[in-house]
């Protein structure tokens, strides 16, 4: 059964309520089971605990929200709150919804569920939020998401979380030279009278997929971008 990773375009506040429960793991109460021993090491690639090393700890202007997470990222805590919110949002294009778009689906889609990752999610001064995922895939599967595009009558759509409506903007960027390969999506969200923006950054390096995405009333492609190559530094450098 194939999820999604990263948090889906909602309204402004649940947006932000998706990142923080991102941080999880705070209290160690809430910790990801363990790998099973059958997709320990998937294509060659790296456990989830390898991963979970190969995290950023630390980045200039942020704080890193408690312990980061790890393990069969279906059953990471993060994402399975997320997929239950996902549940309670109406989108005017079903369509739309299917993720590796970086419209309603968020930047990552058709992985299984027993694929290893790891997780952590940091906070700015200002409110901004940073999440970082690593995920041991093949070299292959890798490749499509890097390559995955929104598809046609996707930029634009809306939401509904209760009797709330939001509009949300695409835009997405040709191919990147992060890492081995990698792909950025924006998404302008506005609520209201809120407005905030979500940049993705999806990259490649050899059997692993890493993601970064920055929200907040002023997140910005060069600084999402800026994260995936601190992000990449790191995983080099713990991972070889």
């Amino acid at each position: 059964m194939a999820h999604r990773l990263l948090p889906i375009m909602l309204p402004v506040t649940l947006v932000a309520t998706l990142a923080a429960v991102s941080a999880c793991g705070d209290s160690g109460e809430e910790r990801a089971r363990p790998v099973r021993a059958g997709k320990a090491v998937l294509a060659g690639g790296y456990t989830a605990a390898q991963l979970e090393q190969a995290l950023l700890v630390e980045t200039p202007g942020y704080r890193r929200n408690g312990d980061p997470d790890s393990g069969e990222y279906g059953t990471l805590k993060a994402f399975q709150d997320l997929e239950q919110l996902r549940k309670q949002v109406t989108v005017d294009k079903p369509r739309c919804q299917n993720g590796g778009t970086g419209a309603v689906g968020g930047p990552i889609g058709n992985l299984e569920t027993d694929t290893p990752a790891a997780l952590a999610a940091f906070t700015a001064a200002d409110g901004h939020l940073v999440t970082e995922t690593l995920m041991g895939v093949s070299d292959a599967d890798a490749e499509k998401q890097v390559n995955a595009r929104v598809p046609p009558g996707c930029l634009a759509f809306r939401t509904r979380m209760g009797a709330q409506w939001s509009q949300h903007r695409v835009v997405e960027t040709v191919r990147g030279d992060i890492g081995g390969g990698s792909r950025a999506v924006g998404v302008t969200t506005v609520t209201g009278r809120e407005r905030a923006y979500t940049w993705y950054v999806v990259f490649k390096d050899q059997r692993y997929l890493g993601t970064v995405s920055v929200f907040g009333p002023r997140a910005t492609r060069q600084e999402a971008e800026r994260l995936a190559r601190e992000s990449l530094t790191q995983a080099r450098r713990i991972l070889g």
